[in-house]
């Protein structure tokens, strides 16, 4: 009989684990600066694309043998559980191609090869429907290399965005609140509190986001959220920042430049901000910019560069460790960019190959139970500037998937109370 109970126990426990919610999976360290672009902008961005728009996914591979990728696309519901539509539901043409679109870098210490891949494409053709998705990329053998998400919109909603302090006194000096209002296109809500979700994104980092916001208020149509905290965002610190366009003398925030296999670039020791008063301090948010001085292609033409990070801080006892935070790495915390504490110094310590270009950073710590602190070094303050997305989902009754059906962003550069 306990057997029994045991068994029946497990079952019930299987679809949790069957319909968990997806991870991206970060490549091997010899694959370097996945961005995002889109015909509208040139620089690496969250991928939020509407629908029918061409984008472009890139990426260096620190190898000289040119290897083989291939990739896949698949549709996810708005927690990113897989979804029940069939690959013909949502992609017009085929997937799992090799990507042929590659260029050998030119006139740089360190050997790569530029890959880009562009959506739509000859094989696949187009998204035919909105909500989230997964890229995947494969090598030659059928072994998974990365992965990452983007979402496709649909404008079918007007979603505004406003940024405001924190309603509850005992936290209004280090988080903000959004509050958002979502007005319908020619859509007519159906039982709006179980069939709208948002999504609120922080400085383009879905590992912090928030999800299954319900609407507080339903006007007529009309979907408010003015929550007290369910809301609610540690307001952090500007991001710390380098340049090394130039890689034949120091720039904004490297101190020296030396040229070993490679270039290596150390930059100022960093000190704890979260004790020192706030400052204002014009950042991007923790993204990067790839750019190169005097040169016509920095896709193949910027050099990489080892680049030497520390941090003046006393050594973690209690199994937490440090870790170098952007978008360098998909705001990843893992060993490739971990800091490891040099006694003779006296500081934390981390050497990463990143490209050349404008780099935003900060540091974080990861306690033993894997919980992130991203405010434990920089410290929280409300009057720091963040970006804010939000994004609206909508499955009426009887759906089988999540549209996405609304974008809004908003700042805090001008938080109110």
């Amino acid at each position: 009989m306990l057997n029994f109970i045991k068994q029946t126990a497990l079952l019930w426990l299987l679809p949790i684990v069957v319909w968990s919610q997806i991870k991206e999976v970060n490549p091997p360290e010899y694959i370097k600066t996945i961005t995002f672009k889109s015909r509208n902008s040139d620089q690496g961005e969250l991928p939020i694309l509407r629908l029918g728009e061409t984008f472009y996914l890139e990426f260096d591979v620190l190898k000289n043998n040119e290897p083989d990728f291939y990739y896949t696309i698949e549709h996810y519901n708005y927690d990113w559980t897989k979804s029940n539509l069939v690959k013909a539901e949502y992609l017009r043409g085929f997937d799992n191609f090799r990507l042929v679109d590659y260029v050998n870098s030119f006139n740089t210490y360190e050997i790569y090869s530029h890959y880009r891949l562009t959506l739509p494409n000859q094989q696949t053709r187009g998204l035919l429907v909105s909500g989230n998705y997964l890229l995947s990329i494969y090598d030659d053998y059928g072994d998974l290399m990365f992965t990452r998400k983007f979402m496709i919109i649909e404008d079918l909603s007007s979603v505004g965005v406003s940024i405001k302090r924190y309603r509850d006194v005992t936290q209004i000096d280090e988080k903000q609140s959004v509050d958002i209002a979502i007005s319908p296109f020619n859509l007519n809500f159906n039982n709006p509190l179980e069939t709208v979700k948002v999504l609120i994104i922080q400085n383009n980092n879905l590992n912090t986001a928030l999800y299954n916001i319900k609407p507080q208020y339903v006007l007529g149509n009309e979907l408010i959220y003015r929550y007290n905290t369910e809301t609610g965002f540690w307001g952090g610190n500007e991001y710390l920042f380098f340049e090394n366009r130039d890689v034949r003398a120091a720039n904004i925030g490297v101190q020296f430049i030396d040229l070993l296999d490679i270039y290596h670039g150390y930059l100022f020791t960093n000190v704890i901000r979260k004790d020192l008063p706030y400052t204002y301090n014009p950042d991007i948010n923790g993204r990067f910019v790839v750019t190169v001085i005097d040169r016509e292609d920095p896709s193949v033409e910027a050099d990489y560069v080892n680049i030497h990070f520390s941090l003046n801080h006393p050594e973690l006892t209690d199994g937490s460790n440090i870790f170098v935070y952007g978008n360098y790495n998909n705001f990843a915390t893992d060993q490739s960019n971990v800091m490891y504490f040099n006694p003779n110094k006296q500081v934390y310590e981390a050497v990463i190959k990143l490209k050349q270009g404008f780099y935003n950073y900060k540091y974080v710590i990861v306690d033993a139970n894997g919980q992130l602190n991203e405010g434990a070094i920089s410290g929280n303050f409300w009057q720091t500037e963040n970006n804010y997305k939000v994004l609206v989902y909508y499955r009426d009754l009887g759906a089988r998937y999540d549209r996405l059906i609304g974008f809004g962003e908003g700042t805090s550069v001008n938080i109110t109370n």
